[in-house]
């Protein structure tokens, strides 16, 4: 099969398509042929090495149907999507023609929607869901801020939370992406350093929670425009991986504000987390019906992986992209 390799770790230029043995049948796991996969940020991670040794086809999310499932929980042939389950991080992962993932990172879905915007779903759509839903415990009527919007992640957050009734402000560094943010049904607004005093003199008692995308550079100003009892969630590491520098909780985080921090790597698929709990076919039907605006913003084949990739690091996209197979 034809796969994206990471020659050596290092710039998007390492990763050569080239043809490498098709998987082999696993228990409890099931051989998938892709259509199409969407990128993710962690990928950059990977293909440079930050994060350590690990396999040379990285990827960490796919849709395509089953090629083969020795346990006989999908037919050949059905329509899949695999998030997570070590792909890309223990295992091969998704940028090939055909991956194998454990069962319990598959799930099937009904739909009619082409392949590049099934591949924009899965795992932008799980990760905010959880994020609003879980970490968050976001109410019709409340107001979130979700810092960096206009990422993939922050797309599918602004739309699963304005469809829930929440008031949605969603951040930019970017005025000329304002548009997008009222398009998902959020206020836009500048993120700009000590944001918290701009959402304060709006919101004298702060905000309800704050999805934050940003990341460690961000964090504290988020979490002191949220009111007592509200809620913070870190979900992206956007503004880079640094340490938050010199946090004190006793002085920097309000008295009540929750803080949690969300990592899908080590939750999908688990028995705490399993994907059934997930809405997968809801994403996937509202997205097809037009109430979500779930669409790629960019789409490249296979051998433009490099391309792709240049894009992804440049923080260009305005959303999700997407390859297809």
């Amino acid at each position: 099969m034809r796969a994206v390799v990471i020659a050596e770790f290092g710039g998007p230029e390492n990763l050569i398509v080239k043809n490498i043995p098709d998987p082999e049948p696993r228990p409890n796991h099931i051989i998938i042929k892709i259509k199409a996969f969407g990128l993710n940020r962690a990928e950059l991670y990977f293909r440079s090495g930050l994060w350590g040794d690990v396999p040379r086809v990285t990827g960490i999310e796919c849709v395509g149907v089953v090629h083969s499932d020795p346990e006989g929980n999908f037919n050949k042939g059905e329509t899949v999507m695999a998030l997570m389950g070590g792909m890309g991080r223990t295992i091969n992962g998704s940028y090939a023609e055909m991956v194998c993932v454990p069962l319990s990172n598959v799930v099937a879905v009904n739909t009619n929607l082409p392949w590049e915007e099934l591949a924009a779903i899965p795992e932008s759509y799980a990760t905010a869901w959880a994020c609003l839903t879980r970490n968050l415990e976001l109410s019709s009527g409340q107001t979130v801020l979700i810092r960096g919007a206009t990422s993939a992640l922050g797309q599918a957050a602004a739309n699963i939370a304005s469809i829930h009734g929440a008031n949605v402000i969603g951040t930019t560094r970017d005025k000329a992406r304002f548009e997008t943010l009222r398009a998902l049904g959020a206020e836009p607004m500048l993120d700009i350093p000590n944001l918290s005093e701009q959402i304060r003199s709006r919101h004298k008692n702060g905000i309800d929670a704050v999805v934050d995308i940003v990341g460690n550079s961000t964090v504290v100003d988020s979490l002191a425009m949220v009111r007592p009892c509200g809620r913070v969630c870190l979900a992206g590491f956007l503004g880079g991986g640094a340490p938050v520098d010199a946090f004190d909780p006793l002085t920097q985080m309000p008295s009540g504000v929750q803080f949690s921090f969300f990592a899908s790597a080590f939750t999908f698929g688990t028995t705490e987390f399993p994907l059934s709990a997930i809405p997968f076919q809801s994403f996937v039907d509202r997205a097809a019906d037009g109430k979500y605006r779930a669409k790629p913003a960019h789409v490249f084949d296979l051998s433009n992986i490099v391309e792709a990739h240049r894009m992804m690091e440049s923080n260009t996209a305005n959303g999700k992209l997407v390859v297809t197979v």
